[in-house]
């Protein structure tokens, strides 16, 4: 049996890696029940870092998203990514059981679990509180480059999720840092250590070599490969399903996917792309140097705003080459949230005071303290972890214990009369001022796409400035928009 299979991360990583997580649930809806029926083994929908974005700017309820998309799309299990909820801050496990309740409620039946360490103990809680929700957890192996970061340590990791009551594992390079090469040394150690469990590949294209992996890793055995769908495929994002399936099919492979399904889809996210004026993905050229400092897209993007408000954005390069020094410094985190903008931070600091360690973040104080992990307060430089636990600060932070509030705590804190757990929960997240706006913002606009013209006319004839009013006349029919108010016959 050659057959392959997919699993779509088009409405989370795909417009998470594109368009700066700015879909939006009205963009979604008219082209869910086509990935429901174009044969998907799961598709992935939301990540802690949605949810904020959904209240504080889309003034979305991002649990809504996952009740509507839900109910179009019953026939494909619906997978979150689960790491940290709240991304920069502590989780306490309350709150994380209620994220993880409210989620499975509305319809979300998939968990994809993340420890940004690969480490057993963070995996063990959340994949504990998605069962007990009544999610099957698949479990991620994030893929990085480092000393420390061999082959035999995937393997170790591997062995140790198999004690784990997972339905699945991912090799996970969210940097797109797997070359084909690697590919053909890791993943058959993943898969001889993997103890029969299902093996799935998730890779980007960030340094352009993403659609060649994928094709090493079905040579190799894998049998599901994560891909989006143009134009939110390539570039930051996820190899092209089309690509993707029919290169497989080139070798052999029987991809089993509905293609011409999915090509409405495709023109679909096209159209909103030329509207809205977001980018479309294209196949980028080769960039050694991200193998050097290992900054995800996004977060590049970042480092260059905080420089730029400082008049030191000349400084970008000599920035990712700190970044690489205080990585090896802090014993090679993943580069992954949060711990990569802990790294990219601290570098911008370094630069910008033209002083290595001059001024600490909090959050690398609590790093050394081992507050975001032991393995990586054990591996730093303990020169450096020294010189930052001599200071003032850190002798501040030494006294103060993580919160682990109740359920019932919380509620006080950000509950009331009337306040359901979903609203609590996104009070805690966002803040009660932000809940209150998404709630008395409008529902989703929903997107009528290019088989509506007429709708697409008006709705570009409503932006413009020069017109006072719109009318649209046929026999027994008459609308004008504006004017004196509107008028319908």
């Amino acid at each position: 049996m050659n057959e392959i299979r997919f699993v779509d991360t088009t409405l989370r990583d795909g417009h998470m890696s594109l368009w700066a997580s700015n879909m939006t649930t009205g963009m979604m809806l008219p082209i869910a029940a086509r990935l429901d029926g174009a044969g998907f083994e799961a598709f992935e929908l939301m990540s802690g870092a949605h949810f904020k974005k959904a209240v504080r700017e889309l003034k979305e309820d991002p649990f809504e998203r996952i009740r509507l998309i839900a109910e179009r799309m019953p026939g494909t299990p619906m997978r979150m990514i689960v790491g940290k909820i709240n991304v920069f801050g502590f989780d306490p496990l309350s709150m994380f059981r209620l994220f993880m309740e409210l989620a499975a409620s509305n319809g979300m039946r998939q968990a994809r679990i993340s420890d940004p360490w690969n480490a057993l103990d963070g995996w063990s809680f959340r994949i504990a509180v998605a069962r007990e929700v009544g999610m099957d957890a698949v479990l991620n192996l994030t893929f990085s480059i480092s000393p420390r970061h061999t082959d035999e340590y995937y393997a170790e990791r591997t062995r140790n999720a198999t004690t784990l009551p997972i339905t699945g594992l991912c090799i996970k390079d969210p940097g797109g840092l797997l070359t084909p090469e690697r590919t053909r040394s890791l993943v058959p150690a993943v898969l001889a250590n993997a103890d029969g469990i299902p093996v799935e590949f998730h890779t980007h294209c960030t340094t352009g070599l993403g659609p060649l992996c994928c094709l090493e890793a079905l040579k190799l055995g894998i049998e599901t490969i994560n891909t989006a769908i143009p134009p939110l495929a390539d570039g930051a994002s996820n190899p092209s399903i089309f690509n993707l399936a029919a290169n497989a099919r080139a070798l052999g492979f029987s991809p089993m996917i509905d293609e011409e399904a999915l090509r409405p889809v495709s023109a679909h996210f096209t159209d909103i792309a030329g509207r809205e004026g977001f980018p479309i993905g294209a196949p980028v050229e080769f960039d050694y140097t991200q193998y050097l400092h290992q900054v995800p897209g996004g977060m590049i993007s970042n480092l260059e705003h905080q420089l730029r408000l400082v008049g030191l954005e000349d400084r970008m390069a000599q920035t990712l080459e700190e970044t690489a020094r205080v990585r090896a410094e802090l014993g090679y985190p993943i580069m992954v949230t949060p711990l990569s903008q802990f790294v990219g931070s601290q570098a911008a600091i370094n630069v910008i005071l033209g002083e290595r360690y001059r001024q600490v973040t909090d959050q690398v104080i609590e790093y050394a303290l081992g507050y975001w992990g032991e393995e990586g307060a054990a591996a730093m430089d303990p020169d450096l972890k020294d010189r930052i636990l001599g200071t003032h600060r850190a002798r501040e932070l030494t006294r103060v214990e993580p919160p682990e509030p109740s359920l019932a705590e919380m509620r006080r804190i950000h509950g009331g009369v009337g306040v359901s757990d979903k609203e609590m929960l996104l009070r805690w997240l966002t803040s009660r001022e932000d809940v209150d706006t998404m709630n008395a913002a409008a529902a989703p606009r929903a997107y009528s796409g290019k088989s509506q013209p007429l709708i697409e006319l008006i709705e570009a004839l409503t932006r413009r400035r020069d017109r006072s009013f719109i009318q649209v006349r046929k026999p027994g029919f008459s609308l004008t928009l504006g004017g004196r108010g509107g008028s319908r016959e």
